[in-house]
């Protein structure tokens, strides 16, 4: 008997299982990720990138990667280059090359034409202001505009010339001719081309007029045969608007197939921001270091914490596909990334804020090699040779010179384990001229060696550490959250920058590291034992190592 339990369909799944079915197919389906490259992409990007490749995959079928570049004011290469760099670092590969809306942009151009001939499309000189007016509430009928019936002839004549660039900026729009009584605002004559008089990165100066999104997505995607058009939430009330495009072109351009568009719920966090004006406004402000801070929810801030591609496929996974909109709490998302780096990351000691030991009954000058595991949860990582010495550093925050009951630390005549080494126990505290306590003077125990004890001692508390003579200096950033509230731009009152902690970095310039981390490359992770999760950060040069934080081993939050 199969006792594997089979895993529920979401409600997207079920209704491509539900067209495959009345298609006679099994699988391949087309999808695709249409982002604007006007900025750089966040953890709700990637949850969409991971399930449209995700769904393709099951399915038999493939995802286009597609630039929505419509808008020449705001995109550039960069944003097109960071793009596929997140895609591919997420572990994607796209169907087939790169496209773009502007490959389309001629066909597009063609479409309106072909509506402005049925009657079906017309061009308007009315302000942008005096069309919003027109357009009215939901609840009663909008105005007509006075150019609504102008002759075939005349809208054709007007649309060439303006994409031939006679006309000013704003001096006109084609507009679609649906319903100024819709309740839907969306199909009150919306507007497909404005007047740009702007270089396109991609197409130079050909164009003096620019589609508009809800006019190239749905020919786009049904240009390119793709099957099911996934969009969030916001856009459902557009799908009657790219159902009707779609149904205008396909009596003289039938389609097939014809896309589908379904919505799901968009990825909110708390703690966090997620709107890209507002991402923009930090990275501008200074308020951040760049669009890859690692304090950002950005992609390419989370690559540079820590954050694993494995780690972020599995938290949206968790989230999973809704169809009403929810926060999801952004300790969801650091636990997916513990559990990841728990079974991948190799257990190292560092010590972060150092207080001396010398171990008075240890040979002067000697230094031997420890063996210490690398990853109790990976067998296969093996071990590394760790050096001890007679002067070592551990945690100040592991000794107390009054020391409560629960405390299973180190304190004036108590005992604990060195990770991999010795007991010891310690005997005397040294303090500096302002009563600091500067160095502890310990004993050891030479038949408490981890692995081959034989001194019987019991202890319950067990220290990392780093030998003084072989010891590495390293930067540490301790990376915190951005916001302190958990919805930050929430607030109607209040400016979401006022949520801003002040806490969310502290710079550590001189930790010490054990020598096994001297080779350590841009990129590795590693677990500091008892500190958490830490990755070399690419403002690394040579020797000189930079570390940050990716994430606590616990969540520390929830007792604030």
């Amino acid at each position: 008997m199969n006792t594997t339990e089979e895993k529920s369909l979401n409600f997207i799944e079920q209704i491509i299982e539900e067209d495959l079915r009345k298609e006679g197919k099994t699988g391949g389906i087309l999808t695709r990720f249409p982002p604007e490259p006007n900025g750089f992409l966040h953890i709700g990007h990637a949850k969409s990138i991971v399930l449209n490749f995700s769904l393709a995959q099951k399915y038999g079928g493939a995802t286009n990667l597609r630039f929505d570049d419509t808008n020449p004011v705001t995109e550039d290469t960069r944003y097109v280059e960071a793009i596929q760099e997140d895609v591919r670092w997420l572990g994607y590969e796209w169907n087939g090359p790169v496209r773009y809306a502007s490959d389309y942009f001629d066909k597009l151009y063609e479409f309106a034409v072909g509506l402005i001939k049925m009657g079906k499309a017309y061009v308007d000189d009315s302000s942008l202001e005096e069309i919003r007016r027109m357009r009215g509430v939901p609840t009663a009928p909008g105005e007509e505009s006075p150019y609504r019936n102008r002759s075939v002839e005349e809208n054709l004549d007007l649309f060439e010339r303006m994409r031939s660039g006679e006309f000013e900026e704003g001096s006109r729009v084609l507009r679609a001719k649906i319903d100024m009584a819709s309740p839907n605002m969306h199909l009150r004559d919306p507007i497909m081309y404005r007047i740009l008089h702007k270089h396109h990165y991609r197409t130079g100066d050909k164009w003096h007029i620019y589609p508009m999104y809800d006019w190239a997505h749905g020919q786009s995607d049904a240009l390119e045969g793709i099957t099911h058009s996934i969009c969030t939430l916001e856009f459902e009330v557009h799908r009657p608007l790219y159902d009707w495009y779609l149904d205008q072109i396909e009596t003289f351009h039938p389609f097939h197939p014809r896309p589908k568009q379904i919505e799901f719920a968009r990825l909110n966090l708390n703690y966090t921001v997620m709107s890209k004006r507002k991402l923009l406004q930090l990275v501008n402000e200074g308020h951040v270091k760049g669009w890859d801070d690692p304090r950002m929810p950005t992609i390419s801030g989370l690559r540079r914490r820590g954050y694993s591609p494995a780690s972020i496929r599995n938290f949206a996974e968790r989230v999973g596909i809704a169809k009403r909109e929810n926060v999801i709490d952004v300790s969801l998302l650091e636990f997916s990334v513990r559990e990841d780096l728990n079974k991948t990351a190799p257990r190292v000691m560092a010590v972060l804020n150092p207080l001396k030991v010398v171990i008075t009954n240890y040979p002067e000058g000697q230094t031997e090699e420890l063996e210490i595991e690398n990853n109790p949860e990976d067998p296969a990582s093996g071990s590394r040779k760790v050096p001890f010495a007679r002067e070592l550093y551990i945690e100040r925050e592991d000794f107390m010179e009054n020391p409560p009951k629960k405390f299973f630390r180190l304190g004036p005549g108590r005992k604990v384990r060195l990770k991999g080494a010795y007991i010891i126990q310690c005997d005397e505290v040294i303090k500096d001229g302002e009563g600091k306590v500067s160095e502890l003077r310990c004993t050891y125990y030479p038949e408490s060696r981890s692995g081959s004890d034989t001194s019987g001692i019991k202890v319950k508390g067990t220290l990392h550490w780093v030998a003084v003579p072989t010891a590495g200096m390293v930067e540490v950033r301790l990376y915190d959250r951005l916001f302190m509230d958990p919805e930050p731009d929430n607030h109607k009152d209040r400016d979401f920058l006022e949520f801003l902690n002040p806490d969310s970095l502290q710079v550590l310039p001189e930790v010490y590291v054990e020598p096994s981390l001297k080779s350590a490359r841009v990129g590795d992770r590693f677990q500091f034992m008892r500190k958490g999760y830490f990755c070399v950060d690419p403002d690394s040069k040579g020797e000189q190592l930079v570390f940050n934080r990716t994430v606590t081993l616990r969540d520390g939050w929830k007792k604030r």
